[in-house]
């Protein structure tokens, strides 16, 4: 149980850029946590050499118990918290593995892209569950070794509980996860997370179809426009789904509640603040491990929602389709893919939103 005077038991089941850095952080403010991973070899490097973090100005390491999926079934003790930080297609299987090692009173926090919080509810229950919002730049490509390009000082997160009835318990967490960063506790979780995901939608894909760094996309001709037509579409979706505009990663309250002018400052904000000119984003690097991407989850649930509410969205869709192509392996990411996006703006059925009729 959390808040009884003892050290909380603390999984991290998602050990890859983000939730290694993050874990290191517990593990040096002398918190009980365990590594908990996928990829074999980076068990093994954790075991043998610890985990090291490269952050900008300076190098943490530590040594932390890790395990293998298959060891999880051996776990004795439950977890009182799992904080989840796997690929939103990876939710399910994931909650339904460590669902049976979760205190009954224990939290699973989804440290994740899109709306997996109701994923993760599905499994455990709402009771169980927090819903997050993390904003950092990182990156991984060996074992036992992350990058990451925000310090504590620049690392942002949001919790939320599904539960009302669990909300007051929140604080709990957010006062372990200031360990790594600014944690800010919100009673709409919902609306926290469809803002992060109308800037995901903007920059993920997009700049990873044309296989290049987020700024230098956001700088490619014609990639700015469609970039923020990608978000625009998301914002429609956003609030077709519920969702109300609000500020989230550091934004100030009185910032534009224009949805239009919100996604232009959000994205701002994103390249200003969190991007560095070699920050790829987590899209670009699936592709380049050979692994699938967010695809689905962000712009393809932009697609879902609007056209459950009867609109289309010819950006996001198109930016589905290519990478989809791309990962069927009829398609390169390449700059000259940026055409192909671009061509989306100039379908006769896009319009302007007329967002107070969403």
């Amino acid at each position: 149980m959390i808040g009884n005077g003892r050290k909380p038991r603390i999984a991290f089941l998602g050990t890859g850029a983000q939730g290694a850095s993050i874990a290191t952080d517990f593990a040096l403010a002398g918190l009980d946590v365990t590594f908990i991973d996928q990829w074999p070899a980076h068990v093994e490097a954790i075991r043998k050499m610890g985990i090291t973090v490269n952050l900008p100005t300076r190098q943490i390491h530590a040594m932390v118990p890790a395990l293998h999926l298959c060891e999880v079934a051996e776990v004795k003790q439950p977890f009182d918290i799992v904080f989840l930080v796997v690929k939103a297609y990876d939710t399910r299987w994931a909650c339904e593995l460590i669902k049976p090692v979760l205190a009954s009173d224990g939290f699973i926090v989804g440290l994740q892209n899109g709306m997996t919080h109701e994923d993760i509810a599905a499994i455990v229950g709402r009771h169980r569950t927090i819903g997050a919002v993390i904003e950092i730049a990182s990156n991984m490509w060996e074992p036992g070794i992350t990058n990451r390009q925000n310090d504590l000082d620049e690392s942002w997160f949001a919790l939320g509980a599904l539960d009302p009835e669990q909300q007051h318990r929140v604080e709990d967490v957010a006062k372990l996860l200031r360990h790594s960063g600014t944690v800010e506790v919100t009673d709409d979780i919902h609306s926290a997370k469809w803002m992060k995901l109308v800037v995901n939608a903007a920059e993920l894909i997009p700049s990873a179809i044309i296989n290049t760094a987020l700024n230098d996309a956001a700088r490619a001709p014609g990639m700015l426009e469609v970039m923020r037509a990608a978000g625009y579409e998301a914002m429609q979706a956003a609030l077709a789904d519920g969702a109300t505009i609000m500020p989230i990663i550091g934004m100030p309250p009185v910032m534009s509640n224009h949805p239009e002018r919100y996604v232009d400052q959000i994205f701002e904000k994103v390249l200003q603040t969190f991007s560095r000119e070699d920050t790829l984003t987590c899209s670009l690097q699936d592709w380049r491990k050979g692994r699938r991407a967010e695809i689905a989850d962000v712009n393809g649930l932009v697609v879902d929602i609007l056209h459950r509410h009867n609109h289309d969205a010819p950006v996001n869709r198109r930016v589905v389709e290519i990478a989809l192509d791309i990962e069927a392996g009829r398609l390169e990411p390449k700059p000259e893919n940026a055409a192909l996006m671009i061509a989306a703006l100039l379908e006769p059925h896009r319009k302007r939103v007329d967002y107070a009729a969403t």
